[in-house]
């Protein structure tokens, strides 16, 4: 009789391996696309050269090589690998890897403890890593797709060198894909604009890469597919992008960038971008109003109006065509002339108000609604400035025995040229007055 739990499966050597798995490379030097690293003399290769290898954060996004990397580490240095994953693995699996590594160093053999999406583990959870690390239990070789200074904690970042690796290139792609070729034995069935449109689907991700050049190897054609052909029979992949994530942030800081510098045909890309990944266009319509106050202020005062008005239009008209409202914004935006004088300004009297205590106003600007407070002097020599030549009084307005600061220093740039005009204007005055 067959065992009952007998599935039929072949030996883990005749099993049939993702063509990925096939492929995985079996020194560091293999590893594609992250020379800077491991180069001679990059961090990690250093590292490596010195017998020096201390515990890792590896960051970057899906499919550059984390975990291949951290197998490779402990082939390297000759410790066991083990690798366990944050999403799935909780408290009482954390307590008996750690107890399996201190019988392993007892019998003489170190532990490289590789944990995937290390960023999901909880403080407390993080924090049991630490005597660990630090006795030599375990070398810790964490992986995370999310800015490690957001979302580790400051004790483990302290104990860890985080390790940067980048999404791959167009040409690492490629060269993947030739691997591929050659381990299959046979090209793809692509034509060159075809090709060059895999490698874009692959959106920097090798283990993407590798999948659809399994799928494409997979069909029954006679001819070499054109882009038409392969997009008919592969679904786009969507772009990577978390709104609650580093992408989040950095594309709004390359959109906001992308005005500031008075690019219109960037920023629209990355208003796309972000849209594209699922961005809600509220947030969106805040974040150009914002940059509206910070980067042009009275620059362009209608700047301001006009993102406004955009909010207003997309709320009235909601999606997609609302969207457009905000996207004329993001080009007002880009055009206009740019100053952040009110900004700094507004933002040198906010640390003066907080440096000078609790000066009072000068009694002569105080309104004296009582006899007790006019025989206090409230009000007592104010000038009414419309009574005064040219409407100004040049008086004083800030505490008694205050230095006057100056605040706002307007540019010559934009409708700012004209407030700077006025600004001199009322200085010289407020000189001739004070005389």
């Amino acid at each position: 009789m067959a065992d009952l739990f007998d599935t039929g499966s072949k030996p883990a050597s005749e099993a049939p391996r993702p063509l990925a798995d096939r492929l995985r490379p079996t020194t560091l030097g293999d590893v594609v696309g992250q020379d800077a690293l491991l180069g001679h003399d990059g961090p990690l290769g250093s590292m490596l050269a010195a017998g020096s290898l201390g515990s890792l954060i590896l960051w970057g996004p899906p499919g550059v090589g984390k975990t291949t990397i951290a197998r490779l580490l402990a082939d390297a240095t000759d410790r066991h690998f083990v690798q366990i994953s944050a999403i799935f693995s909780g408290v009482a699996e954390l307590r008996q890897v750690f107890e399996a590594a201190k019988l392993r160093r007892q019998a003489g053999r170190g532990t490289l403890l590789f944990v995937d999406e290390i960023h999901r583990f909880n403080k407390a959870q993080q924090d049991g890593f630490l005597p660990h690390m630090e006795d030599g239990t375990i070398l810790l070789v964490g992986a995370t797709t999310e800015n490690p200074s957001f979302e580790l904690n400051a004790a483990l970042l302290s104990r860890a060198q985080v390790m940067v690796l980048e999404r791959l290139s167009p040409t690492h792609l490629e060269h993947l894909l030739q691997r591929a070729e050659a381990e299959l034995g046979r090209p793809l069935p692509l034509e060159g604009d075809a090709r060059d449109a895999l490698i874009e689907m692959a959106d920097g991700d090798g283990r993407a890469a590798l999948n659809l050049v399994e799928q494409v190897m997979s069909w029954d054609t006679d001819s070499k597919l054109s882009v038409e052909g392969l997009s008919a029979r592969l679904a786009r992949r969507a772009a990577q992008y978390d709104k609650s994530g580093d992408a989040h942030y950095n594309l709004i800081s390359a959109l906001h960038k992308s005005v500031r510098g008075s690019d219109p045909d960037a920023a629209l890309y990355w208003f796309a971008r972000m849209l594209e990944g699922g961005e809600d266009p509220r947030y969106l319509a805040r974040r150009i109003t914002r940059m509206a106050v910070e980067d042009i202020g009275l620059a362009d005062p209608q700047a301001q109006a006009v993102c406004i008005d955009a909010w207003g239009t997309y709320e009235r008209l909601g999606s997609p065509e609302g969207e457009l409202a905000l996207a004329q914004a993001v080009v007002y935006l880009s055009l206009a002339p740019k100053s952040n004088a009110g900004y700094a300004a507004y933002k040198a009297a906010r640390a003066s108000a907080r440096s000078t205590g609790s000066g009072p106003p000068p009694k002569h600007i105080l309104n004296a609604p009582t006899a007790l407070m006019k025989q206090q002097g409230f009000g007592e020599g104010y000038a009414y400035d419309h009574d005064a030549e040219d409407g100004f009084s040049g008086q004083n307005y800030f505490p008694e025995g205050m230095k006057r600061p100056v605040f706002y220093q307007p540019l010559e740039r934009g409708f700012e040229r004209e407030l700077k005009r006025r600004l001199d204007y009322f200085a010289k005055l407020r000189t001739k007055r004070n005389s």
